[in-house]
């Protein structure tokens, strides 16, 4: 298979007008707990996983290996450029599972872009009406 980067075709950074008006996003956690703004979608994040039962307190079998977790900090702006908020995620750090340890212990699902393409398809084919919606935070095999 032949991706954009065997190809050489790279996606060029996009710079938004107003990103200059909107501080950047932090480096730290130390520097967005200093900012009332990142702390408030930190805490936001954080109860959000905490409401949904995202996870459940035991306590680490001998023979595991605890994945750790790392925060992530972006601005989100609008289509045509200005400032829309905080994004602030915070995420399993999968890479420092160990093959054959506990490599294959988790699994995420993730949507291929033919897949997309060939619902699109059929929904073009079949004049179905085409809505898109942005969910904050999405829960697989949870109720919505």
């Amino acid at each position: 298979m032949t991706t954009r980067f065997k190809a050489g075709i790279f996606k060029p950074k996009v710079l938004h007008t107003h990103s200059l008006l909107q501080p950047s996003a932090p480096t730290s956690v130390v520097e967005a707990l200093a900012s009332p703004p990142w702390f408030q979608a930190m805490t936001n994040e954080y109860n959000t996983l905490l409401n949904n039962n995202t996870w459940s307190l035991t306590s680490l079998p001998k023979e595991a290996n605890a994945v750790g977790c790392k925060w992530l900090f972006k601005n989100k702006y609008h289509a045509y450029g200005s400032f829309h908020r905080h994004k602030v995620r915070l995420v399993a750090k999968g890479f420092s599972q160990t093959e054959g340890c506990d490599y294959y212990d988790t699994y995420s699902p993730v949507v291929k872009p033919s897949t997309i393409r060939l619902v699109i398809t059929h929904m073009v084919f079949a004049n179905w009406f085409v809505r898109q919606i942005d969910i904050n935070n999405v829960f697989l095999h949870e109720d919505l």
